[in-house]
């Protein structure tokens, strides 16, 4: 499963997450820092990502256009990129169940 990084979290963190979730990117690393919402729903749902977010939009799009791409929607504030690291690692098998479940388009975490 490949995670794609929105801008509102780190761009370490695509790269600190290759072990459990390999070919992960961040935003920046494919668009431009510009790209809206939509633009970043069309290139995650065209390459097979699931989109990791704290951005509140994702839940609107995701209850419009379906899924996939699937949302992992990171609920923990201001959160540093050591604990989002960590509460991904920690709900990997929840993510892995999420993923492969075909009636869930997005999972909350924190």
């Amino acid at each position: 499963m490949k995670l794609l990084v929105d801008q509102n979290l780190s761009d370490r963190l695509s790269s600190r997450l290759q072990d459990q979730f390999p070919g992960s990117l961040h935003i920046r690393d494919v668009l431009t820092r510009r790209a809206g919402d939509p633009s970043i729903w069309s290139y995650a749902r065209g390459n097979g990502f699931v989109i990791v977010t704290k951005d509140t939009d994702y839940r609107r799009l995701s209850n419009e256009r379906g899924h996939p791409p699937k949302v992992i929607w990171v609920r923990s504030g201001d959160a540093s990129t050591a604990v989002v690291e960590a509460l991904l690692r920690d709900h990997y098998g929840e993510i892995v169940a999420f993923e492969q479940d075909p009636d869930r388009g997005i999972i909350e975490l924190g």
